[in-house]
């Protein structure tokens, strides 16, 4: 099976590739480079790398895949706001244009990173499904990917199928580790600082999962049959895996007992509060049992910190906060104001 992995130089892509070689697929990564030089620890580079801003995505780079799984784009709302037109280009026109070229040429199946962003703010009595629940993305990122999906499943058909995953907050290791995400955040702020520094009253809830089973969803996906998955969504996540930010303090707490718990009180912009329901995810994917949970992958991240010598400068800098290495970038005229390197 011959699959392309867009945004194979990011945080999940990193990971993922990384088991898919070990799975034996014939792998082909996809990147622009913005994160390339964001390593922290050791990264098994793929043998077949293309590296291409996806806006220029042509016919003559996607003959011959089967699968297509594309992470690729600003991933997550503050990059999203970042450049919220460019959002658009990059998460959906982008996405669109590879999807309609894919179908063309003849790959079978096409697997998409959306997001659980586009719920919102939401009833938090309430834990919100694929299908039934509303959707009311607040955000340039939500709003780039819940437009991308619809659209999307109107171009599956029996030959191309189509599947969106939608995945709580990641956390876990990685070569191209991230501190600009919640659980991440707080046990990195532990580990490097001796104090958990919690930006909001704790109050929002946050579906949150390994990325090593973020990466079992996906390869799920490639081994599921067409009529299980074609034009469906799936929320990812692990039974359970609705969490405040204040219980993903305590859990951190518990990782890093020497700790001091610091309520910042300061929720900015970021608003979204929602519980996820992984019914659906748990029936249909048959291969995707988590394996992670909050405590086993706070020591584990603790445990990854120390082997890797991991550092506040790290920390706090533009190697783990995609939005800063956007930024430098920029700064720097490595990029223009388009993005384009």
């Amino acid at each position: 099976m011959q699959i392309l992995v867009t945004g194979n130089l990011g945080y999940i892509g990193s990971v993922l590739t990384e088991k898919l070689q070990k799975l034996n697929y014939d792998v082909t990564g996809w990147d622009i480079g913005y994160f390339e030089s964001c390593l922290i620890s050791q990264y098994l580079n793929l043998k077949k790398q293309i590296r291409k801003d996806l806006r220029k995505v042509d016919e003559t780079d996607i003959k011959n895949f089967d699968v297509i799984i594309h992470l690729a784009g600003l991933s997550n709302d503050p990059l999203g706001e970042f450049m919220p037109e460019l959002t658009d280009q990059i998460n959906y026109s982008a996405t669109m244009k590879l999807a309609l070229l894919a179908k063309k040429n003849g790959v079978k199946r096409f697997i998409f990173a959306s997001s659980q962003s586009m719920y919102g703010i939401s009833n938090t009595e309430l834990e919100l499904d694929e299908d039934n629940s509303k959707k009311e993305p607040i955000t340039a990122y939500a709003k780039t990917k819940w437009k991308a999906e619809q659209e999307l499943m109107r171009l599956a058909d029996d030959n191309f199928c189509v599947v969106a995953l939608r995945p709580s907050t990641v956390f876990g290791p990685s070569p191209r580790f991230r501190s600009d995400i919640v659980y991440n955040n707080l046990i990195g702020c532990a580990f490097t600082t001796k104090k958990i520094e919690i930006w909001s009253d704790g109050s929002p809830w946050r579906p949150v999962i390994h990325v090593d089973d973020v990466c079992s969803a996906f390869i799920s996906c490639l081994i599921a049959p067409s009529k299980d998955i074609n034009k469906e969504a799936f929320n990812v996540g692990a039974p359970g895996g609705n969490y405040t930010v204040r219980d993903l303090a305590l859990a951190a707490k518990e990782c890093s007992p020497e700790s001091e718990l610091v309520f910042l009180n300061k929720l900015g912009k970021d608003e979204r509060t929602y519980k996820i329901n992984f019914d659906k995810i748990s029936t249909v994917l048959k291969e995707f049992k988590p394996k992670w949970d909050l405590i086993h992958g706070g020591n584990q991240l603790i445990d990854f910190f120390k082997k890797i010598n991991f550092s506040e400068e790290d920390f706090r800098g533009k190697k783990t906060i995609r939005l800063k290495q956007l930024s430098y970038l920029k700064d720097k005229n490595i990029c223009n104001n388009n993005l384009e390197l």
